[in-house]
């Protein structure tokens, strides 16, 4: 054990650690206006507390245990998405947790974007660099990612279901998947978004009508957010409602930031969430374009050295693995700060490291912890069998 610790990568560690002060400081600001909320930054300490035991606890384990028995944790984590979506608790609309003692709640959703990289991963290793072929792996790997992604869909969380589809192309790509099955992929893909488009537009107020009919006005929510993307212009004030004042608040936050715990628009509760799926909000508005751009600056330092670690690994699947992690958390930072500033959909999903959220945190460390473990255990035996 002592020769696994003093492989550890000290870099990363200090890097979750200023991600972890940070973080704790903006959720403090989030929630020192509303009493509801007051302990919110005491619970991201005690998250990252237990999310560094796991992180430390997932590094000194061999990584390649979890891709030998991939199969049984992805049955695992299909029944926690199948048993949440019939016992969870409904929050803000979607059946998406489970509530825990002491005020914490889980959501499977996060788990299991973890267990689906290592899941594909293993499947796309046993090729050993070979092209990947239609039926035997293009076809497979699809199916391994949609019965999850459909799974999530049903909640509803969007958010969380377009991760799975951008880790699969992704991992298709690293796989060495053959161009003729890209340029398919890519015709049926812009052909299924024209597709769409045209018939949301062509239909969106029928559509509203009937599930308005039907009270399913959390579906409407969903719909309006859509909207809001594709045509700006028709979209409701109460549908741009956070985006419009998300724009604003970092917006003014010009250079510098107005200070902390002085941002107007978050103090005053005119942006939902600021703690969790706005928290991006906070910074751009407190402490401005530097503060940006500093986070920033911490995520390309993350992902530079999951990257390093990839081109360094001595085992394919171990490479597969960190591609696909550095792919989730690339895809999240982007989807979370561009539906922030209008150049992307508004969706629930969480900003790494950032946001407060047990599960999201958890899942979080447990991934960087996994990649840290690919780094100590590359001279090791090989345990594949």
């Amino acid at each position: 054990m002592l020769e696994k610790l003093k492989k550890t990568d000290w870099f990363m560690i200090s890097i979750l650690v200023v991600f972890m002060v940070l973080g704790t400081f903006v959720v403090h600001s989030a929630t020192s206006r509303d009493s509801l909320y007051s302990h919110t930054d005491m619970k991201n300490l005690i998250n990252y507390g237990i999310g560094f035991f796991v992180c430390i606890s997932a590094m000194l384990m061999d990584y390649r245990l979890l891709v030998k028995g991939a199969l049984y944790f992805y049955i695992f984590g299909v029944g926690l998405l199948v048993a949440v979506y019939l016992f969870g608790a409904d929050i803000h609309g979607s059946r998406s947790w489970f509530e825990l003692p002491a005020g914490f709640n889980f959501q499977p959703a996060e788990l299991m974007k973890l267990i689906v990289i290592v899941a594909v991963a293993a499947y796309i290793g046993r090729r050993n660099g070979e092209q990947l072929k239609l039926w035997t792996d293009v076809i497979p790997i699809g199916f391994i990612v949609f019965i999850p992604f459909a799974l999530i869909i049903i909640q509803p969380d969007l958010g969380n279901a377009i991760i799975f589809i951008v880790v699969l192309l992704v991992m298709y790509w690293i796989g060495n998947i053959k161009y003729l099955h890209v340029l398919i992929g890519l015709v049926l893909i812009v052909g299924f978004i024209v597709l769409f488009f045209y018939f949301f537009q062509l239909y969106y107020d029928q559509l509203v009508e009937y599930l308005r009919a039907n009270d399913m006005n959390k579906w409407v929510h969903r719909l309006n957010r859509i909207q809001t993307f594709i045509d700006p212009s028709s979209a409701t004030a109460d549908a741009r409602y956070q985006v419009d004042n998300s724009m604003r608040a970092i917006g003014s936050g010009s250079l510098f930031g107005e200070g902390f715990m002085k941002g107007d628009s978050v103090q005053k509760g005119f942006i939902p969430y600021p703690y969790s799926d706005s928290i991006f909000v906070v910074i751009g508005e407190e402490f401005g374009f530097v503060g940006s751009s500093f986070l920033l600056l911490l995520y390309f330092l993350l992902i530079y050295r999951m990257i390093y670690i990839a081109i360094q690994c001595t085992d394919r699947v171990g490479s597969f693995i960190i591609v696909g992690i550095v792919s989730m958390y690339v895809f999240q930072v982007f989807e979370n700060i561009g539906m922030l500033i209008g150049i992307m959909p508004l969706t629930g999903i969480t900003l790494p490291f950032v946001s407060y959220g047990g599960s999201s945190l958890l899942i979080n460390m447990l991934s960087i912890g996994l990649v840290m473990s690919i780094h100590v255990h590359q001279e090791k035996p090989n345990l594949y069998g």
